[in-house]
């Protein structure tokens, strides 16, 4: 978590770009992360200037014959010389640049540098240099813990996009990523897909499991949400583990390039710096196969993939749709953690019907939690479903949880509460047993795949809800 004072210059920083005119939140945040990034490159380089050195091995830095381009050089130019330094040599020099590897001209090369003016740049450039002081604070002053305040730093960010005037995308809130990557538990050496991957945070949340997977218990903590977590890492010993972890493991799509653009800086400042993110299409993905596949594909608003539409069935049941590429992407054997509108457990059109006799009998559906209505306010009060399934087989039982609270209002304002069921729901999931979890009027339950066949493949929980005695 960042503290207040971080909390209060990244708003700060948030702050001058829109209050600079650009109002469109998503251009913002790209502009952010830019300089975010040139900031962090610097750093990193120098770091593995120092490990090269360490073990006498040769290193040709990022900024070899672009010394111009450090940040180090052009935060000290006046304002006036800045602004054009930045945009037409810094900026250019970025987009072709390739880093560990990874081109990243193939991502950037539609964007654009669009600070203003000479004094929102000063502006950006010097409260970004107070946030690297606060976070070398924060370090001497918790050297016995870690935390990702890169990642946070972005996390706070793109909250402020989903605040009200601010952003016009669905995302996922962090808890509820935290909880579907507990569900479906993505290992090391697992390839990790998110094919509607926005700003990446599916991916950022399967990374901060698999690293908590692999930090010894003293240096975890419970945090806000109830859940366990802990980024140190420390049992990854083998350089080969975190080469994998970081350049092999994740892959993210999206139809909207711009916002692949904002997932890989988000990515990146989590410390991820070679991951695969694409404005792919449907059929530029098909051919690859995962082992996890995460998803919260968009239910509201007009923020979802044409391939994915059906004009004669209706933009309503395009969920359907993705719960089949969903399918299509996994490897036998794979599993999926995916966020559906209730309605999708219930519809009447051949597509729901389709969707849900795939998830029966060609796959074994391990567990239905049911979410509140208003866990995704304050984009809509629909209430919601994650399905968990692996490819392959047919089911036998499906787990049923009723979750009612998840620790935040389910209003458009989202306070904390202290209400919370995702502890409990963890706990049940990871102790379910289908011989013992036979009462149907208690939260969570099994339901044998024979009375799903009987009613039609109704995954609705209330078909299989009994009163309390």
């Amino acid at each position: 978590m960042l503290t207040t004072a971080l909390r209060g210059r990244v708003g700060d920083l948030w702050d001058v770009l829109w209050h600079s005119g650009i109002s469109n939140s998503v251009v913002a945040m790209q502009q952010i992360g830019y300089l975010l990034f040139l900031r962090r490159l610097e750093g990193s380089d120098e770091k593995r200037r120092a490990a090269a050195e360490l073990q006498n091995s040769p290193y040709k830095s990022i900024f070899a014959s672009h010394d111009e381009c450090r940040w180090s050089h052009f935060i000290h130019l006046p304002p006036a010389r800045m602004l054009p330094h930045l945009r037409d040599h810094v900026f250019p020099f970025v987009r072709k640049l390739s880093y560990k590897g990874q081109k990243f001209s193939d991502y950037m090369k539609d964007a654009a540098f669009a600070i203003p003016s000479a004094e929102v740049l000063a502006q950006a450039t010097a409260i970004i240099e107070d946030i690297y002081t606060l976070i070398e604070q924060e370090q001497v002053e918790q050297a016995h813990d870690f935390h990702d305040t890169h990642g946070d730093i972005y996390d706070h960010l793109l909250s402020e996009i989903d605040t009200a005037g601010k952003g016009d995308r669905f995302h996922t809130p962090q808890h509820i990523i935290q909880l579907v990557c507990e569900l479906v538990d993505p290992k090391l050496e697992q390839r990790i897909c998110d094919p509607a991957c926005g700003t990446g945070g599916f991916l950022v949340g399967a990374y901060r499991h698999i690293l908590t997977q692999h930090t010894s218990p003293e240096y975890r903590h419970t945090g806000e949400s109830g859940m366990e977590q802990g980024l140190l890492g420390d049992q990854l010993t083998d350089e080969l583990q975190w080469e994998v972890l970081k350049e092999k493991t994740f892959h993210g799509f999206d139809f909207d390039g711009d916002m692949a653009r904002i997932g890989l800086m988000n990515l990146i400042l989590h410390g991820i710096g070679d991951a695969s993110l694409d404005a792919a299409r449907k059929e530029e993905a098909e051919h690859k196969r995962f082992d996890v596949v995460l998803a919260n594909p968009p239910f509201v608003g007009d923020a979802y993939d044409d391939d994915l539409h059906d004009e004669e069935e209706g933009s309503g049941k395009h969920e359907s749709h993705f719960v089949r590429q969903i399918f299509d992407l996994l490897k036998v054997g794979g599993r999926a953690g995916v966020i559906v509108p209730m309605g999708a457990l219930t519809g009447t059109s051949q597509m729901h019907q389709d969707m849900r006799r795939l998830l029966v009998e060609e796959c074994a559906l391990k567990g239905i939690i049911c979410l509140p209505s208003g866990v995704f306010q304050p984009y809509t009060d629909t209430a919601a479903a994650i399905l968990i399934f692996t490819k392959g087989g047919h089911t036998r039982n499906v787990w049923y949880y009723d979750m009612r609270a998840d620790g935040y209002s389910l209003d458009g304002q989202r306070r904390k509460v202290k209400e919370n069921d995702l502890p409990d729901a963890i706990i049940r999931w990871k102790k379910r047993n289908p011989e013992t979890d036979t009462d149907h009027s208690a939260r969570a339950f099994f339901v044998p795949a024979e009375d799903i066949r009987i009613r039609d493949y109704e995954l609705e929980i209330d078909s299989y809800r009994e009163a309390a005695a």
